[in-house]
């Protein structure tokens, strides 16, 4: 008999939701979008956020129905019973978390430069780099230290931009933002594709689900509650954005845009107050993801997808998952362009997504969806990873190219040595007892 030990509410849960997406991606991803979309920006950030929607509905009755602490991994492993798809995609997630990191610390560079006289390509990646080598000596050390201020972070960053929307209205010029001032519907779907990565963190709440109270009823308002609120934050942000800047400077000044949103209500303070306001963002962000996916890499060695010396631990850190996703970040960061570092993780993201709409199709009696729903979700989440693929193909074709060496990398990794080497070499069979099998293990009694 396990005691019960949830110690997360509504308000927990929706945090955990929130800070997820709110975490860095919008001040990474907005001036790629206006550069895309234009004076059809927030339309762009719905399309995304309708695609998040749909997605969370089958996450809810996934975490619902299978309440573990594995959550993407775990409800695909459920669905397709751990073959070469449910391996590919776990690989594929790990690789997914690498592009965040870099998508985060690129947007850390950014904004970091700022304060700047002169910014050079140095200083950029000298920037890139602190902003990933520092968390990972706070992981190393004391992997607490920033995750206990995270709450306070979120609050100051969501406090903020409800601020610059606050004061911003006023400023804002209907024209900006007129169907002249519109691109292409093609065009404005891709950008929302693009910057669809400001959404992925809603997942981690599925992460949690083993500690939140009443999850038949707050796992569900979680989802919904937390994304809705994320797109009618960024709807209004775009719109205020865009309405009261003029595109040329938002172009010129693309990878920090949203500073130059707070110019027209509070002048250079505001630009500076955003700044560091995303400079925290990001580097929490950062420390959480690096965190989070070391272990992940911790538990895919322990099932033997992944080289058996990522699975160890020492003063309960994975240390060695924790130099490789910083050894990986620095690398994907540092070579890559902050649009196609968006673009990759989009993509990624989507095609995970996609597929765990698919599991939720096929678990639908298991997890009582709705089929109607489920089957607008698999719809959506694909046509929104064709169309992100189709436009990346005339305008961006190494970022395409790179997604899919990742997507075949996964695949081989995982028929290569999650099954060959595992299986007939070293015989690192799966174990269903282990406590950290995400989801495969017996599920828990009275939890």
């Amino acid at each position: 008999m396990i005691k019960n030990t949830r110690t997360v509410g509504l308000a927990g849960a929706l945090a955990i939701g929130i800070g997820g997406m709110v975490g860095g991606g919008i001040f990474a991803v907005l001036g790629e979008a206006v550069s895309l979309a234009h004076g059809a920006t927030c339309i762009a950030f719905t399309f995304a956020g309708v695609v998040a929607l749909l997605t969370a509905s089958s996450y809810a009755w996934l975490s619902v129905a299978n309440q573990n602490r594995g959550g993407t991994v775990a409800f695909i492993d459920q669905a397709f019973q751990h073959n070469l798809l449910s391996g590919s995609v776990n690989m594929m997630l790990w690789l997914c978390y690498l592009v965040t990191i870099a998508l985060y610390a690129s947007a850390f560079a950014s904004y970091g430069q700022t304060f700047f006289t002169a910014r050079t390509p140095f200083s950029y990646h000298l920037l890139i780099s602190v902003a990933i080598i520092l968390p990972t000596l706070i992981n190393l050390v004391s992997s607490s230290f920033v995750a206990k201020s995270e709450f306070a972070i979120v609050c100051i960053k969501v406090a903020l931009l409800l601020l610059i929307i606050f004061l911003s209205f006023p400023y804002v010029d209907g024209a900006r933002l007129a169907p002249a001032n519109w691109e292409s519907p093609m065009m404005i779907l891709s950008a929302g594709m693009i910057i669809f990565v400001a959404y992925e963190g809603f997942e981690l709440i599925a992460n949690a689900s083993e500690d939140i109270k009443e999850p038949a009823k707050n796992l569900p308002r979680a989802f919904y509650g937390s994304v809705f609120f994320v797109l009618l934050l960024y709807v209004l942000i775009s719109l205020v954005t865009v309405g009261a800047v003029a595109e040329g400077q938002l172009l010129e000044a693309k990878d920090y845009a949203l500073a130059l949103a707070a110019r027209p209500a509070l002048g250079k303070t505001g630009f500076t107050l955003v700044a560091i306001a995303a400079l925290l963002s990001t580097f929490s962000a950062i420390n959480a993801t690096i965190y989070g996916n070391a272990r992940l890499s911790y538990v895919l060695a322990r099932e033997g997808e992944l080289p058996s010396f990522l699975g160890t631990k020492k003063h309960e850190m994975p240390r060695n998952g924790v130099l490789a996703t910083t050894v990986c970040s620095l690398i994907i960061a540092n070579t890559l362009p902050l649009n196609e570092i968006a673009i990759l993780g989009s993509a990624g993201f989507l095609l995970i997504f996609a597929i765990v709409n698919l599991s939720a199709w096929k678990l639908r009696r298991e997890i009582q969806g709705k089929p109607l729903i489920i089957v607008f979700s698999c719809l959506f989440s694909t046509a929104a990873l064709l169309i992100l693929l189709t436009h990346t193909f005339t305008t961006e074709p190494r970022a395409i190219l790179i997604f899919f060496f990742f997507v075949v990398f996964a695949t081989a990794f995982e028929a290569g040595y999650g099954i060959f080497i595992r299986k007939h070499i070293f015989h690192r069979l799966y174990h269903d007892t282990s406590p950290d099998s995400r989801g495969r293990a017996k599920e828990k009694e009275n939890i």
